[in-house]
């Protein structure tokens, strides 16, 4: 096994610290805390400077891509109000970081990633770890409709707009939250979205952040 799928006490006691951070950034939701303490976040990166992975930032990770900052994946997972046995949808495997903090809280987590060779590589990474998460190769904009519907979506890359097939796949009272692209294009606005029983969505914002673009079709690069 590669060496930096390996938890050991130093990795530990660095994501203690980062809780303590996170905590002092305004992250409130204890289940959450206790997920990102749990996910051992230095394994998703090519780095064996696991330092590094328990700082609060970005890092690229290829394909164009990046791991979010701790706060960010907080951040997006406390607006979710994610509880056990909920079935999230996740757009933008990425690393599969956030997929395994998902997984944490006792999500059934479907996680769907464009990038052909991140595709892979995640998914040897998840392989090798205790949380359950099922791994798609597919256009994020596309959803998952065999599997519908979802308690809960999660978009982690800035997209253009909310993506209609996603409303359709979700469960009346369900919740999306999705960083929408600001007119400006400066970045995107943090939205909760809760589909009403009409269809129609009740809106919240939660304030500006910068993604990588959400991008279509499935990548060969």
């Amino acid at each position: 096994m590669n060496h930096n799928l390996q938890d050991n006490y130093r990795a530990k006691g660095l994501r203690k610290h980062l809780v303590d951070q996170l905590r002092a950034k305004g992250i409130t939701d204890e289940a959450v805390l206790a997920a990102i303490n749990e996910v051992p976040r230095h394994v998703f990166l090519d780095s064996s400077f696991v330092e590094q992975a328990y700082q609060d930032k970005a890092f690229p990770i290829g394909a164009g891509q990046t791991i979010s900052q701790p706060s960010t994946v907080a951040f997006q997972t406390q607006l979710l109000n994610v509880e056990r046995g909920m079935k999230v949808l996740e757009i933008g495997t990425g690393s599969g970081y956030q997929a395994c903090v998902l997984a944490s809280l006792g999500a059934k987590v479907f996680s769907i990633e464009r990038q052909r060779n991140l595709y892979f590589k995640t998914k040897e990474i998840l392989d090798h770890l205790p949380f359950r998460v099922k791994t798609f190769l597919g256009d994020g904009f596309e959803g998952l409709p065999t599997y519908q519907p979802f308690d809960r979506v999660i978009i982690t890359a800035g997209a253009p707009s909310v993506p209609t097939a996603l409303v359709e796949q979700m469960k009346t009272g369900g919740m999306m939250v999705v960083p929408i692209d600001s007119p400006e294009g400066n970045g995107q606005l943090m939205l909760r979205l809760t589909k009403q029983p009409d269809g129609s969505l009740q809106k919240e914002e939660f304030g500006d952040f910068k993604f990588v673009p959400m991008l279509r079709n499935i990548g060969n690069d």
